[in-house]
């Protein structure tokens, strides 16, 4: 499956039984950042969407340098 595809499924229509549950991924932090990515997507083979118990997740990305770090501290700065 292309990134393109991975980015468009349906989640209204996806197999949820053939989406991978982020609880079962297991990240090795001793290993460097680019293996603990590429063992994350490796077991998560969709990182768009997948399930998280009964629940199908959608994510997107945006296009940023921003780090998800960076923009929960902003988040939690300003409430």
């Amino acid at each position: 499956m292309t990134v393109e595809e991975m980015k468009n499924v349906d989640v209204r229509t996806v197999d949820r039984n053939a989406l991978a549950d982020i609880r079962d991924v297991k990240i090795d932090r001793s290993l460097p950042k680019e293996e603990r990515i590429r063992s994350f997507v490796q077991q998560i083979r969709n990182p768009y969407v997948f399930k998280c118990g009964e629940v199908v997740v959608r994510t997107v990305f945006a296009n940023t340098e921003a780090t998800l770090e960076d923009r929960l501290e902003h988040y939690l700065r300003t409430r």
